[in-house]
């Protein structure tokens, strides 16, 4: 789903809405050609209105004012903007719930501003690379942390409109970030992080290896010459002689670190990865799914990914992690088992 169609629930981001960036603010004027444009569109629809006054009284909070004629006296005036974001910062603080003083909020929202550029990096460098120029961040606002300042320059006709709308996107993502960190502090996500590492060290790995101590192998594989695609793969272990032999232009050497499981007094290797999604990621799976409940994306955080050489390993393994999970005095969910070597032309005798 995109994150600004009708059924969106980021109206803040929304450019044909009711909080849409516009050229040519005026705060001296309440009767105005946008503000008549504003009613002629969103009249008819009191939803949208209702939600537009809730974050309009949100706007009002965090800058201490009751209307938008008194914002461009904030702008100007430096000392009362530095008392206004003192102010901000211990509401943030409460809101969520964020303990210790002052420097500790800051440094806390920091991080959710960086989270924030984080997301928009990260869609610019793949997700939407080929509109990099388009959604890039200004300098202005990548240096900008401080969300009063950022929200004071989407008031400020100084900046143009891109730019403004650049600061909004971030308080968003920023706002996201925040939920996300709360949950995170609520559901204790780093404890459960360090006790799932410690169940796989102590029931899931072979008792032969230390702690850490990972198996060198080398993917050989062999791709096809028009488009690269991978047409057959062999496991090569560390020492093999064929590791000294030239590799032809279709052919290339991966190295893999494997860890070995036990199972029927058999050392069984297997690639693993343990997933621990970091902030950015978690933000863009709200926006992906159109959520702003933080539990969508902390909830799950934790996982397993493992690759084995076969089909009769994948069953081994996931004997093992069940039996594993059990000697834990716990259990094990399976989220996904899929073949991504063979196409799937796997017919089992039995199962």
């Amino acid at each position: 789903m995109s994150v600004v169609d009708d059924k969106s629930i980021f109206i803040a981001m929304k450019q044909d809405g009711p909080l849409a960036v516009k050229d040519g603010l005026s705060f001296g004027n309440q009767v105005n050609r946008h503000a008549r444009d504003w009613v002629k569109t969103f009249c008819h629809d009191p939803v949208t209105v209702t939600k537009y006054r809730a974050v309009r009284s949100q706007i009002f909070d965090l800058l201490q004012v009751n209307r938008f004629s008194q914002i461009p006296a904030l702008i100007s005036n430096g000392a009362l903007k530095n008392k206004c974001s003192e102010r901000a910062y211990a509401l943030l603080g409460n809101l969520y719930g964020i303990q210790g003083e002052l420097s500790e909020v800051k440094n806390r929202i920091r991080e959710y501003a960086r989270s924030a550029d984080e997301v928009i990096t990260y869609l610019q460098n793949k997700v939407l690379a080929d509109y990099h120029s388009n959604i890039e961040i200004s300098n202005e606002i990548e240096t900008t942390q401080n969300p009063v300042e950022l929200l004071l320059i989407i008031f400020n006709n100084q900046y143009h409109r891109k730019t403004r709308f650049e600061a909004k996107r971030k308080l968003v993502l920023m706002g996201l970030a925040g939920s996300i960190d709360q949950r995170e502090r609520e559901t204790e996500i780093e404890k459960k992080f360090s006790n799932f590492l410690n169940f796989l060290n102590r029931y899931v790995w072979s008792p032969k290896l230390k702690i850490g101590e990972l198996q060198m192998t080398y993917l050989h594989s062999l791709h096809n010459k028009q488009d690269y695609v991978c047409e057959q793969v062999n496991v090569i272990e560390e020492g093999s002689e064929l590791l000294n032999q030239p590799l032809g232009d279709r052919e290339k050497l991966t190295l893999i670190k494997r860890r070995l499981f036990e199972f029927e007094g058999r050392e069984v290797p297997v690639y693993v990865t343990v997933r621990k999604k970091d902030s950015a990621a978690k933000i863009l799976k709200l926006l992906r799914k159109n959520e702003k409940n933080p539990a969508v994306a902390v909830d799950d955080e934790l996982g397993l990914m493992a690759v084995l050489d076969t089909i009769a390993d994948v069953k081994r393994f996931v004997r093992h992690l069940t039996k594993a999970a059990l000697n834990g005095k716990s259990m094990m969910v399976l989220e996904d088992i899929s073949d991504t070597l063979t196409g799937g032309y796997y017919h089992a005798s039995s199962v």
